[in-house]
């Protein structure tokens, strides 16, 4: 048996994308592993939307990070919440006041919703980062259809099937698509007292486009795809007041009020308040997005055994501009961590960090997508099915892959989604549906 005494000391915070790949990397390395998280589990966060609205269940695409890591002998996970970092002294302060000392640490602890300067409005639009924040979505969206059909008038029925997701980005468009897919197939003879298909979406964009990252004409695919969904796409359109009741809205100069009690947050990330805890006593500085600026390496400038990757990340070497916050870029960058940690113990050098962009996919629903993958763009059904094996194989077990393509399977031929449950209904009294 290894003597574990004198073996290096890895800390790795986060057990996402960046965070696991790093520890599953390190598996038959000569150190010693600790991984911490505040969460027992490791979210597919691209499929969290699904649980959102009803199409599969968190425990679908999520998996305990214990099981994951349990045939990596040289790992310990810990659940718990980390409150400062000591660069100097190469110490982790933990909320439960322990300590642990490092000789290197791995920083993956994402990003968080930014609502640019109006927090207040998390209360009444929240985003979706976590399998709460989906819950509490599809408690929303499913609730206001229960509402509406008990709603006596035809203004306060129309209030309630109103639903604006804002921010056109992969989230906010497959957020957009999918209620457009639920109103229009899946629950249209559920209810008597109105037609779900006259609920009106709205997906609201401050750019001038839908999905910026992607080719102007997958762009403009996707926008004819979500408007046959009967969902209205406003670019150009920025947000100046959200309450529990309506949303401000300015188009062209002009102002808008809709009154809707959905709204939904796709808008906006800031890096995770752990960037600011990393760099207050040393010379490496933050981004506008609070995002710690690396090096080729992915290290703390001055500080080679600190390495910050994935979303909490500005590593601007290879382009010029911030790598974007894909999964495939922290699952590429904790590899690349490991991998250098590795050699650096056979003192060995390692190339700085290169991003291999495999390309980038939104669905919109079913038989909906589009993909840019290098100069190929591809959109519609065959988009699609890159989606759905691009995602399957990303996915964390064997056991989540196959109740996810059972489930996806069975969606598809009946047009049902059948986690359509409500739960959480302990919400305020005016949430209810009255009776």
């Amino acid at each position: 048996m290894t003597d574990q005494t004198n073996l290096h000391r890895v800390v790795i915070i986060g057990g996402g994308f960046g965070g696991l790949n790093a520890a599953k990397a390190l598996k038959n390395a000569p150190v010693k592993v600790t991984l911490i998280d505040k969460r027992n589990l490791h979210l597919f966060q691209p499929l969290l939307y699904q649980v959102a609205t009803g199409g599969l269940s968190p425990a679908d695409i999520a998996s305990p990070i214990r099981a994951i890591l349990r045939k990596n002998k040289n790992t310990r996970t810990i659940m718990a919440e980390v409150n400062d970092i000591d660069i100097e002294s190469q110490r982790v302060f933990m909320d439960d006041d322990r300590v642990i000392d490092y000789d290197s640490l791995i920083v993956a602890a994402g990003s968080r919703h930014y609502y640019f300067g109006h927090d207040e409005w998390s209360r009444h639009a929240p985003g979706l980062k976590t399998i709460e924040e989906a819950l509490e979505i599809r408690r929303r969206i499913l609730s206001a259809f229960e509402k509406a059909e008990l709603a006596e008038d035809d203004s306060t029925r129309r209030q309630l099937l109103t639903f604006i997701i804002v921010g056109g980005g992969p989230t906010g468009v497959e957020l957009a698509g999918t209620v457009g897919e639920i109103t229009r197939y899946t629950i249209g003879r559920e209810y008597s007292s109105f037609d779900p298909k006259t609920a009106r979406i709205i997906l609201v964009e401050g750019q001038n486009r839908i999905l910026p990252a992607f080719d102007q004409m997958l762009s403009a695919k996707a926008t004819v795809s979500l408007e046959e969904l009967g969902v209205e796409v406003l670019s150009s359109t920025m947000v100046t007041s959200i309450d529990r009741t309506s949303i401000t809205i300015v188009m062209n100069n002009k102002e808008d009020r809709i009154k809707t009690d959905t709204v939904l947050w796709a808008a906006g990330v800031k890096a995770s308040s752990l960037g600011k805890k990393i760099v207050k006593n040393i010379l490496s500085c933050l981004d506008s997005s609070e995002r710690v600026i690396v090096d080729s390496q992915l290290a703390l400038p001055g500080h080679a055994n600190v390495f910050v990757i994935g979303d909490l990340a500005n590593y601007s070497h290879q382009t010029g501009q911030p790598l974007p916050g894909l999964a495939p870029v922290a699952m590429q960058q904790g590899k690349y961590v490991a991998k250098l940690i590795k050699a650096r113990l056979l003192n060995k050098t390692v190339r700085p960090f290169r991003y291999v962009d495999k390309g980038n996919l939104a669905t919109i629903g079913r038989s909906r997508a589009v993909g840019q993958i290098g100069k190929l763009k591809v959109s519609g059904l065959f988009a699609w099915l890159i989606w759905l094996f691009v995602h399957l194989m990303y996915l964390v077990g064997f056991e989540n892959r196959l109740l996810v393509f059972i489930q996806w399977a069975w969606n598809y031929f009946t047009w049902n989604r059948s986690a359509r449950i409500i739960t959480n209904v302990t919400a305020t009294p005016e949430d209810r549906p009255k009776l």
